[in-house]
């Protein structure tokens, strides 16, 4: 095993999370505020990805230091344990955004996160539309690397970046990958779960600030796991029928 691959590796999260902070925070503020003015007039943040695009809308739901507002769009064709290719070919398909996000309760004036690396697929492009037309604040969360450096899969031609209120760029490389070995073609050591993990828990921390700024007390949960626990019946009962997975 060698030490010095996996100091390469921690390096360059390192540096790519510096330079994302100093590249995003702003864009990241800007979201925030638009987010946290809806929040405090009753409306819903609903988060989507797919494949392991997912992992970020499982990431801010029903999490400790988390919002209780938080709603996340979770298709089990389009992640990865029923079938990975199948959900890879799934996300190419035009309107079945539609038919997944119809069976949630998105209203006029809730927010809309839409997390896809590539920013490329009929998915991803087709459920920030439905957000859209709907009358929803889209933030796109995605890779400018990727998305430039590659071609639409929608028949519009349009991309996730064209249609979002808000775009935040990850700084992902493309292809994800980061680290080159001797004697491997291809690289290693993805950064997008990493790098918009970070992004989207600063957004929510920053959410939350937002909201105490304007003397509004947001609902933030705590670990079912400390002994002080909270009763999640009551904290979650103005919300409880627009979370369709509590």
């Amino acid at each position: 095993m060698s030490e010095s691959v996996i100091a390469k590796y921690f390096e360059t999260v390192q540096q790519a999370l510096q330079q994302v902070e100093r590249s995003q925070a702003e864009t990241v503020h800007q979201a925030a505020r638009l987010t946290a003015q809806r929040l405090m007039e009753g409306n819903m943040l609903h988060v989507f990805g797919t494949g392991h695009s997912h992992i970020l809308a499982e990431e801010v739901f029903f999490r400790a230091g988390g919002l209780v507002q938080v709603n996340a769009i979770l298709d089990p064709a389009l992640m990865l344990h029923l079938s990975a290719a199948g959900s890879t070919e799934l996300e190419r398909l035009p309107n079945y955004a539609r038919l997944v996000l119809q069976r949630y309760d998105l209203r006029h004036g809730d927010v809309l996160m839409v997390i896809s690396n590539s920013g490329r697929n009929a998915v991803p492009i087709e459920a920030a539309m439905y957000g859209k037309e709907r009358g929803l604040l889209v933030i796109a969360m995605t890779s400018a690397a990727a998305y430039q450096a590659l071609p639409s899969r929608h028949p519009s031609g349009q991309k996730l970046s064209d249609l979002a209120d808000v775009v935040i760029d990850t700084g992902v490389p493309e292809g994800d990958a980061s680290i080159s070995l001797p004697g491997l073609e291809q690289r290693c050591g993805p950064l997008s779960t990493i790098l918009g993990a970070a992004l989207i828990q600063a957004y929510i921390c920053a959410i939350i600030e937002e909201m105490l700024a304007h003397n509004v007390q947001p609902k933030v949960l705590i670990s079912a796991n400390v002994e002080s626990g909270q009763n999640l019946t009551a904290i979650f009962q103005e919300y409880r029928q627009r979370i369709r997975h509590y």
